[in-house]
């Protein structure tokens, strides 16, 4: 796919923030709007993003601080609720004619998603989640909370030796990092270390200590209080063997949501849409037809 195919414009989030977004126009009569993981800027559509033009228009955006948007113009403001004031300023700027929303998040985009919907659940037609949970996932990463309790003491070292910490964490070179993920089992061995590659160089130029503080953040809001009150058919997809976002997490987030399918991929990790492009793509597509249609044509 061209860049050209994109229409790319800034978007001005409430406190001035310039937040990146590209739209590009679909065949039917939604607007996807993707939510990244934290750190990322795109990589885990890459494989999805043409096929999801079937159902209508395609909109993604990079977080504050994340891609090309700029950082945030208030360095406090790095929270899930300036998350979600960014959202709603790019769903009014790219889907202006109000199309019914379909929102898709992977990882921490799963929690933006949610939030998407709390906000404005009169725009939402349907979600899905992937690899994802309502919140605290600093509390479950790798199954434990040492994440969440490490995080303020990574943060101080930071504080207090930017330049060593700058330098440590942009130096590791990307090939290398896409290779201990998939000796280590974090990713399927049939994924493309050119895909890993792609998130490993973006993730070595985000700014370390605003990308920490937004982690810390967003690792103690959630969204769990919600799950029950949600009115509009959800697809939640897990890998099995994610361990950034164990799969109990998936299945305790669908159980919650009145209207909601759980799809677990065996043999899976954090980045299914990846590793089983080709499922994925076809699971989203029918939920999409079967549900989400279904229900605007009841």
């Amino acid at each position: 796919m061209s860049p050209s195919s994109w229409k790319e414009a800034f978007v001005t989030g409430p406190d001035g923030t310039r937040l990146y977004t590209r739209r590009r126009p679909g065949r039917g009569e939604l607007a996807s709007i993707l939510c990244d993981g934290i750190a990322c800027d795109g990589f885990i559509w890459r494989y999805l993003q043409d096929e999801l033009l079937e159902v209508g228009d395609v909109l993604h955006w990079n977080y504050r601080g994340h891609g090309r948007s700029a950082a945030p113009s208030d360095p406090d403001r790095i929270d899930m609720e300036a998350l979600t004031h960014d959202l709603d300023a790019v769903r009014e700027a790219l889907n202006p004619e109000s199309r019914p929303e379909l929102l898709i998040g992977h990882s921490m985009g799963c929690q933006v998603a949610l939030e998407g919907y709390r906000s404005a659940p009169e725009r939402v037609a349907g979600m899905v989640l992937i690899c994802g949970a309502p919140g605290r996932v600093t509390h479950s990463f790798k199954g434990s909370d040492a994440l969440a309790k490490a995080l303020p003491s990574v943060i101080e070292a930071i504080r207090r030796s930017p330049r060593v910490a700058r330098a440590l964490w942009s130096n590791v070179p990307p090939d290398m990092t896409a290779r201990v993920a998939l000796a280590l089992g974090e990713v399927d061995p049939g994924v493309s270390p050119e895909d890993i590659r792609r998130y490993s160089e973006h993730a070595a130029n985000i700014d370390l200590l605003m990308y920490m503080r937004m982690l810390q953040a967003v690792g103690e809001q959630t969204a769990e209080d919600m799950l029950g009150s949600i009115e509009v058919p959800v697809l939640v997809i897990a890998g099995e063997m994610d361990s950034f976002t164990p799969v109990h997490l998936a299945e305790e987030m669908a159980a919650a949501i009145p209207d909601c399918e759980l799809v677990i991929f065996p043999g899976a990790t954090h980045v299914v849409p990846v590793e089983r492009r080709d499922e994925v793509r076809e699971r989203i597509l029918s939920f999409v037809r079967e549900r989400v249609y279904a229900r605007d044509d009841g």
